[in-house]
């Protein structure tokens, strides 16, 4: 399917993202809940129509990633920051109907910014603080973990301040996210935590918003513990509930097409391929992980194992190593997949080595060119 396409390409598969959407519709629908899209994990603005069918809107790390989501979905739109610069707090206001901050410092210092853009009547912007729960259900990924030692990342219990102020006009949401590509039982822990540490306070606020790391669409995922626990939390505590997928939206609906370029030998094989790992996936290298390939195996499963590497220059670009039931040649095509996720927004151009282009296979079979990168694009990052 993917033999005339120039590579390396990003392909967005559009059955799958609806496939994903409808799953996200049926929790919002039996729940209650707002699910929202992570921008940070997905940024391919030009289907943004298409998901504002399906869920409640974006959710953004900064400005311009609220900005985004205000122009090419303008659905709600929230904003969390570890800090926020004054100038943009101004254009925030504008745009935003809830932004959360990490501390009571950074919310006693905007907070007059959104009442006064508040009492200018229109947009109603709604105050949150990112509580810490300390509460870490995930292993080996300490770097994904804000329950960590030593994390910035939202308040704790020990430095929360219990009698701020509360309600309409003043804090009106409390946000948590502790998770990383977990199960629904891993929320019900966290949210145990939340309750033990924080119960009280969420009778005193309009929502709560639990953050990203849900892997709703994911085959093993428990949908049912979800919608019952969001449906728990909205009785019990009268609150709205917000929930931030990221990955869930495009989990498994994305490839990276590659060609061989070159094949060496240094105690194994390796191909040379014009994909990258620190360019293209670079969450490869960080997290790190050993990504899906079409008809690859594992190392030694198959007659021929090769390791995947990069054309830059950098020794440790090395996806890893692969067997194949057949050799690799030069100019053969390899198609990584669940590639439309932290890729696009994480992609760089070490090296000067290009930017994938962008395709959309459509319903029908065929491919739509969404964006083409070039020398402009590598040189327009620099000065």
């Amino acid at each position: 399917m993917f033999e005339n396409v120039q590579t390396p390409c990003y392909i967005v598969d559009e059955a799958k993202i609806k496939k994903n959407l409808e799953i996200l519709r049926k929790v919002e629908k039996e729940s209650g809940a707002h699910i929202l899209l992570a921008q940070k994990a997905f940024s391919m603005f030009s289907i943004y129509p298409l998901i504002g069918k399906y869920i409640s809107g974006t959710t953004a790390s900064g400005l311009f990633e609220a900005r985004l989501g205000y122009e090419e979905m303008g659905k709600e739109n929230h904003v969390y920051a570890p800090a926020y610069k004054s100038e943009h707090m101004e254009e925030l206001v504008k745009i935003c109907d809830h932004i959360i901050f990490n501390s009571f410092a950074q919310y006693d210092k905007h907070i007059d910014t959104i009442r006064k853009a508040n009492e200018k009547g229109g947009l109603h912007v709604s105050a949150g603080i990112r509580i810490n729960p300390m509460c870490s259900t995930q292993e080996g990924h300490e770097i994904y973990d804000p329950c960590a030692y030593g994390s910035r990342l939202g308040v704790t219990k020990e430095n929360f301040k219990f009698d701020a102020d509360f309600g309409e006009g003043g804090i009106e949401g409390l946000h948590s996210h502790t998770l990383c590509e977990q199960n629904s039982d891993a929320l019900i822990t966290t949210f145990k935590a939340i309750e033990e540490q924080f119960g009280d306070i969420l009778y005193k606020v309009k929502w709560l918003n639990l953050g990203g790391g849900h892997h709703i669409t994911r085959d093993d995922y428990d949908v049912e513990s979800l919608i019952n626990l969001v449906k728990y939390i909205r009785e019990k505590y009268d609150v709205e509930v917000y929930l931030e997928p990221g990955e869930a939206i495009a989990l498994n609906a994305g490839y990276l097409v590659t060609e061989v370029m070159d094949k060496v030998k240094n105690g194994m094989e390796i191909l040379i391929l014009d994909a990258s790992a620190a360019c293209h996936m670079p969450d490869v290298l960080e997290m790190p992980y050993r990504p899906p390939l079409r008809d690859g195996y594992e190392a030694g499963e198959k007659a021929y194992t090769y390791r995947l590497s990069s054309l830059t220059c950098l020794a440790g670009d090395v996806i890893g190593d692969y067997s194949f039931e057949k050799e690799m040649n030069i100019g053969d095509r390899l198609i990584f997949e669940d590639m439309a996720i932290y890729s696009m927004v994480k992609n760089n151009t070490f090296n000067g080595i290009p930017l994938p282009d962008i395709l959309l296979l459509k319903e029908d079979g065929s491919i739509e060119t969404v964006k083409t990168f070039g020398y402009e694009d590598f040189k327009g990052r620099l000065s």
